[in-house]
């Protein structure tokens, strides 16, 4: 088996030697929180230590995934491996992968980063970066994806494909590969998450449980939505077709929205339809999913 492995390994960085190392110039880091990127590392490594004498039972899982680390990307590339491993992929061979996507494309690395803040920051039930870091599937559901789409705009296809089934096996989100994603974004337990191929959530976008962002049909081309920064789309919410949710709106949960969404407006109802103008100017910041200031006739459900 172990031979097995390293004949992938070999093949694997054969067929992507001809790719060019894009320069860390090409993207560039946001403040994450106001904590630098060794920070965040030492705060993780300290969370973790902490563990292992709170949970010793659980002591190999903190040494494994995060002591005996040598970086915060490692960290993440050894865990997510962990999870995704079976038989016929190894989890040396994932963690080569994304290793060599975040050579050759560093706004991976900072996407890794930046979207641990961003479940630090919204979600109320986490107050360590060892609890995404380990357990919350949303994180590690996204962070497969960018390996996915790395692989699927580097023409390894086949195995973006796989990954993609991988995820929805493990982690119950379906995200085809080819879909595009910003930094910042979180998904708040992700269990049912649907996202089409040509969909694009831009960045500090906030996507709860059982949210589709899919077609209406059969159609072909660009067909599906484009969410813009900020943008919060509460449980159960259906986007469907190619429309573009404006920057800093809010969909309520269980909406089917079918048209264009303004910028700063919540929607909500059966079809969707604005019921008034979003309060906090950030919905996926604050993750209020509750529309307190509207009465129960605002939201109409057509049958």
């Amino acid at each position: 088996m172990q031979q097995t492995s390293e004949k992938r390994d070999t093949m694997l960085r054969s067929t992507l030697s001809h790719l060019t190392v894009v320069g860390d110039d090409a993207a560039g880091s946001r403040p994450i929180d106001g904590l630098h990127p060794e920070a965040l590392w030492m705060r993780l490594r300290q969370e973790a230590e902490q563990a292992v004498t709170q949970e010793p039972m659980l002591a190999p899982l903190f040494f494994e995934s995060v002591i005996n680390q040598p970086s915060f990307d490692e960290a993440v590339f050894h865990r997510i491996g962990t999870r995704l491993k079976n038989d016929t992929v190894p989890r040396c061979l994932l963690v080569t992968i994304f290793r060599r996507a975040v050579t050759l494309d560093p706004g991976i690395g900072i996407a890794l980063r930046e979207d641990i803040a961003a479940v630090m920051e919204r979600d109320p039930a986490c107050d360590r970066f060892l609890e995404p870091f380990l357990y919350f599937k949303g994180y590690h559901a996204i962070q497969t994806h960018r390996m996915a789409h790395w692989l699927w705009t580097s023409g390894h296809r086949d195995f973006a494909l796989y990954l993609q089934s991988r995820s929805s096996d493990v982690f119950q989100t379906d995200i085809h590969p080819a879909a595009r994603f910003g930094r910042g974004v979180f998904l708040d337990h992700a269990t049912g998450l649907v996202v089409g191929a040509t969909a694009i959530v831009d960045d500090d976008v906030s996507i709860l449980q059982n949210v589709t962002l899919g077609g209406t049909g059969k159609e072909t081309g660009d067909r599906h939505p484009k969410i813009r920064t900020g943008v919060m789309i509460g449980v159960g919410a259906k986007v469907l077709g190619n429309i573009e949710v404006g920057a800093r709106a809010r969909i309520a949960a269980g909406s089917v929205v079918l048209r264009d969404v303004p910028p700063n407006v919540t929607v909500a109802g059966v079809p969707a339809r604005q019921v008034g103008t979003v309060n906090p100017a950030e919905p996926a910041q604050a993750m209020d999913q509750i529309l307190r200031s509207l009465s129960e006739e605002a939201l109409t459900y057509t049958i």
